[in-house]
């Protein structure tokens, strides 16, 4: 079950936001059907969604010129460039030559040493929540993720977010150890639109509507 960090540092932007966001956790937590969370009709997880509170499984792939992160919920991958390039500016920018937001944004990766790996991330789709409490983040919102090994079978990851937009200052969303699973398949593990609506329809619209007075 996610547990909730420290408080947010939000901005008065960040703080409108977040309280129109309904999430089923937290101290402000709503039933599934008063919910506007966007995983209930299983809309992409996106990011940093898919590295703070669906983190199952994953793999790293390395390439020449790139790494390729697998993702186990909802079967999905990350290109992470090696190549020396620079991330885009101007992501959703009124210029016609600007690049679009994306769910899982644009990334970039170097080696800080023989130890850690540093991922920088922008560009990432505003319709996605950071974690399950609804927190939001802008397009031009930056993140930082560190993959430190540990030891042979420990990966510590750590996820920082600089949105000057949303929050009054950089904040560490996340700073947990992983454990090696080296025989352990990555699972099919799918948010599927048919069951998602017909759950939604026949079990949480009804409770929600019994359990109002």
């Amino acid at each position: 079950m996610p547990t909730l960090q420290d408080p947010a540092p939000f901005t008065e932007a960040g703080q409108r936001l977040f309280d129109a966001n309904r999430a089923t956790w937290g101290p402000n937590a709503v039933g599934l059907a008063e919910s506007n969370d966007p995983l209930i009709t299983c809309d992409p997880l996106g990011f940093p969604r898919s590295s703070l509170y669906e983190t199952r499984g994953f793999e790293f792939v390395h390439t020449p010129t790139r790494t390729i992160q697998l993702l186990q919920y909802q079967r999905v991958w990350r290109e992470i460039w090696t190549d020396g390039r620079a991330l885009p500016s101007g992501v959703g920018g009124d210029d016609p030559s600007s690049p679009d937001p994306r769910w899982y944004g644009y990334s970039v990766g170097s080696w800080a040493d023989d130890t850690t790996f540093v991922v920088e991330t922008t560009g990432t789709n505003e319709r996605g929540w950071v974690d399950y409490f609804g927190r939001p983040h802008s397009a031009g919102a930056r993140f930082e993720e560190r993959y430190r090994r540990v030891d042979g079978q420990t990966l510590e990851v750590t996820v920082t977010i600089t949105d000057p937009e949303i929050y009054t200052r950089p904040y560490v969303a996340m700073k947990q150890n992983f454990v090696r699973a080296d025989t352990q398949e990555l699972e099919e593990q799918l948010c599927v639109p048919s069951e998602a609506i017909d759950y939604f329809k026949t079990i949480a619209q009804p409770a929600g509507a019994g359990a109002k007075p």
